[in-house]
């Protein structure tokens, strides 16, 4: 998952490699609903989705809607205890349990004696509770196989991860510490060890038994810092990771960052390219990686574009073909070439694969609707949110916005089992169900 949208505005691309064209989505089953203000990534099992809303009030609610037509199934109040501003908005899991059915859990706001929220667990389709687990803090329940991981008293010293049933809630085996599910299938979970040295460590799932653990300064270098963020994506039997850099006000010293590659089975690394940055608007790091260098001295080069199966250079656009200042990258649906967009102005674009430029006029680009977010007005948490990002379509050859745009490409929304699904920028939720291939987009 992305971390944090707010650094995210210099970084590096990446290409999902997706067939077809996502412009025709008129001719399949789509669906939209206004009655919710979206602010965290989307979660679906059992025909459900699931979002974490902001009232008017600016309160949270853990918002169910049916996956096939976008009907409101039922809303609770949600909160967040213990989250990390940089780390977004937490979203609910949706979990499929043994006999079919699926279950959501979130953070709810009921307090307790020494606990400050509680994770409710329940019924996706009817919200009826089915088991609560209090918390002092938490970063919030993720999916993790057919299982739930909760990081729990993650203010505490006594920080741990527990893994649960989804079903009873009843607790499997636990691991001591901050961590993240990054990956995870029904036999193994990959979790990255948020610690001053982080790791990423795989555990059998129904044992909790550690197969394999991989500091991540064996890939990018000594020097780790994950306050610049962190973004995952898998490919085949792969994992990439993205670690951005952070500047320590005090010490005015770059962390190491890049990208790596690592063997899911194993953790061995398959290739690293240190002191490259993403950029933004994204897909996933699983897919054909765009990324920009950085120099010693904090500069930036041009863009490559990498084969994630072996991080290899496969097409560039070099620093002097960068035209300027004062644009913001759009990529198109298939995300073949890289646009710069300027608003309001003509802007450029180039071949991602062989770095040439081509003619601007009836060149489109998928961009952010906003370029200066503001903090969510949360009641009753500490400052710094944002919602997730939305992308609108824009003419390159103008820098205006394309009115009568289409659904966002896949390299973006992602696919879940065929459907697409994507917030716009007042926080409605939207759908398509146009059986692109399952892949992870720009928020996982």
């Amino acid at each position: 998952m992305l971390r944090p949208f707010t650094l995210a505005l210099a970084g590096t691309l990446t290409l999902a490699g997706c067939s077809g064209s996502d412009a025709a989505t008129s001719d399949y089953p789509t669906w939209h609903n206004s009655g919710v203000n979206a602010v965290s990534r989307m979660s679906a099992a059992g025909g459900v989705v699931t979002t974490t809303s902001m009232k008017p009030d600016g309160t949270l609610e853990t918002v169910a809607l049916s996956l096939s037509d976008g009907t409101k199934l039922w809303a609770h109040p949600a909160t967040m205890a213990g989250r990390l501003p940089g780390m977004g908005v937490s979203a609910p899991a949706a979990v499929e349990t043994a006999d079919g059915s699926a279950v959501v859990a979130a953070l709810d706001p009921a307090k307790k004696g020494r606990w400050n929220a509680a994770v409710i667990a329940r019924d996706a389709r009817t919200g009826g509770q089915k088991w609560t687990r209090p918390v002092h803090s938490t970063f919030g329940p993720q999916r993790c196989g057919p299982y739930l991981c909760l990081s729990e008293h993650t203010a505490l010293s006594s920080a741990r991860v527990v893994v649960l049933d989804p079903a009873t809630g009843a607790q499997l085996w636990k691991l001591p510490g901050l961590a993240e599910v990054e990956w995870s299938d029904s036999q193994q979970v990959v979790m990255l060890r948020l610690a001053k040295n982080p790791t990423l460590e795989s555990y059998e799932l129904k044992t909790g038994k550690l197969r394999w653990q991989q500091p991540i300064e064996q890939a990018l270098g000594p020097g780790i810092d994950l306050s610049g963020g962190w973004a995952f994506g898998a490919t085949g039997d792969d994992l990439i990771g993205y670690v951005a850099p952070y500047t320590n006000p005090e010490t005015k010293r770059t962390s190491a960052f890049g990208l790596f590659s690592i063997k899911i089975t194993d953790g061995s690394v398959n290739w690293m390219r240190p002191s490259v940055v993403r950029v933004y608007p994204s897909g996933s790091p699983g897919h054909a990686p765009v990324v920009r260098p950085v120099d010693q001295r904090g500069g930036y080069g041009g863009f490559a574009r990498l084969d994630a199966g072996n991080g290899r250079v496969i097409g560039q656009i070099t620093a002097a073909d960068v035209p300027g200042s004062g644009w913001w990258l759009a990529f198109p649906g298939r995300m073949d070439k890289l646009g710069f967009l300027k608003h309001d102005q003509k802007g450029a674009a180039f071949d991602l694969v062989s770095g040439k430029p081509v003619a601007v006029e009836e060149q489109r680009g998928w961009s952010f609707c906003v370029t200066d977010p503001k903090p969510l007005p949360l009641r009753g948490q500490a400052p710094g949110f944002y919602s997730i990002a939305a992308v609108c379509e824009y003419d390159l050859a103008t820098g205006k916005r394309v009115q009568a745009a289409s659904a966002p490409p896949s390299w973006f929304t992602g696919s879940q089992d065929g459907w697409r699904l994507w917030r716009d920028e007042k926080g409605a939720v939207h759908a398509v169900q146009d059986g692109t291939a399952s892949i992870p987009g720009m928020y996982g």
